[in-house]
């Protein structure tokens, strides 16, 4: 599938703030697209996608307008010199990406596509990627297929088996819910014989957007969002102690934060929670996920259950400076064995109807974490060392 416009030498694209094409068909989150329909066009682009319908509410259109210009030039693709690479490093559709190393491998996991309920992938160096079967091939009894999203590995207690998170419809509430299966390689296969989900706040619209934290003592947690948008209603970053091995939760759930800032529209979602010296940092994303109006942002604390405080500004915004990198989100971070910080998110390529995925280098200024980015063509940047 390809945008009705494309790169070419000094060909200027001028990035409007609209709302999308099309939302009759709005019935779900950000988490994925609906099969093929009669066509979109990305908020805040221009551009049109024909042949699909992103799953979005009409609640989700942002009400943040953001205007950009772009100019393409014909030198846009080049090749990397030695130590280098360039953005994307998964190069097709790659939404709402996760990683995970073992050993000497990373692994990736990412939203529904082509065919799969979980994409994944398998890589030694972050850059160059193997596409992997469905590492979740069956769906517990409780959920149907086509709109698993939004996956989340980890290990479990005993650092041998694996704790997957998944989005999953759940048949009885026509609601999305998370679910947890285990298996006994990060490439699966994953399963699950749970009755019923994880986490389904039925009454706050669902549940999405899974990830797991495991704090210093060892303690564990589960981080989450309420589908409220799905509904008109409002959207909270949740956060409930688990079980060692992930598949239980204990206590109740705490609120962290949700949308009161001008960029983030009317929703937040996709929280990944890092500890950096002392500090707990609640990195998410906000706004219309089919926008250029979507980013990432933080929020800080000196305790893991809050009160978490938010700077004015997203970390992680569409821009052009380095070419264009269009609504970054679902955001992830890693460490490489040289100590550093590395940002795993995707964004929209303007020239194809997809979400890639993305790396760069997070660094921090005493207590402030700082991308250095976005980068995509034609600027590479230096390759993470293994």
């Amino acid at each position: 599938m390809k945008l009705s416009r494309h790169i070419c030498g000094g060909l200027l694209l001028l990035l409007t703030a609209i709302a999308c094409g099309n939302t009759q068909q709005a019935t779900q989150s950000s988490g994925g697209i609906t099969s093929p329909s009669t066509g979109v066009t990305i908020a805040g682009t221009g551009v049109a996608v024909p042949g699909i319908t992103p799953s979005i509410h009409p609640t989700m259109l942002a009400t943040t307008t953001t205007s950009v210009s772009m100019t393409a030039t014909a030198d846009m693709t080049i090749t990397p010199g030695p130590g280098e690479f360039e953005n994307p490093v998964i190069a097709q559709d790659f939404p709402d990406p996760d990683t995970l190393k073992v050993g000497t491998t990373y692994y990736a996991y990412a939203t529904n596509g082509g065919g799969k309920n979980i994409q994944a992938g398998k890589s030694t160096d972050l850059v160059h990627w193997t596409m992997l079967n469905d590492p979740l091939p069956t769906l517990p009894a409780w959920s149907q297929r086509g709109f698993t999203w939004a996956p989340e590995v980890s290990t479990g207690a005993d650092d041998h088996h694996f704790v997957m998170y998944f989005v999953a419809r759940d048949t009885a509430s026509n609601k999305q819910c998370i679910g947890a299966a285990t298996a006994d390689t990060p490439e699966g296969p994953f399963t699950s014989s749970n009755p019923k989900p994880l986490i389904c706040q039925l009454e706050q619209g669902g549940s999405i957007d899974p990830e797991s934290f495991t704090d210093n003592d060892g303690s564990r947690y589960v981080v989450w969002k309420n589908d409220g948008n799905c509904c008109g209603m409002d959207t909270y970053l949740y956060v409930q102690k688990a079980s060692r091995d992930g598949l239980t939760l204990e206590g109740t759930p705490t609120k962290l934060i949700h949308e009161d800032q001008g960029w983030e529209g009317n929703l937040v979602e996709a929280p990944f929670l890092w500890k950096h010296g002392n500090k707990y940092y609640l990195f998410y994303s906000a706004n219309n996920y089919a926008g250029a109006a979507y980013a990432v942002g933080y929020a800080v604390a000196d305790s893991l259950l809050g009160p978490y405080h938010k700077p004015n500004d997203p970390l992680l915004k569409t821009t052009t400076e380095h070419g264009p990198v269009i609504g970054p989100g679902g955001e992830d971070i890693l460490t490489t064995p040289d100590g550093k910080n590395w940002i795993v998110y995707h964004s929209w390529d303007p020239t194809i109807s997809v979400r890639q995925m993305n790396i760069d280098e997070l660094d921090w200024q005493g207590d402030t974490p700082v991308v250095k980015g976005p980068y995509r063509s034609p600027e590479p940047v230096p390759l993470p060392q293994p």
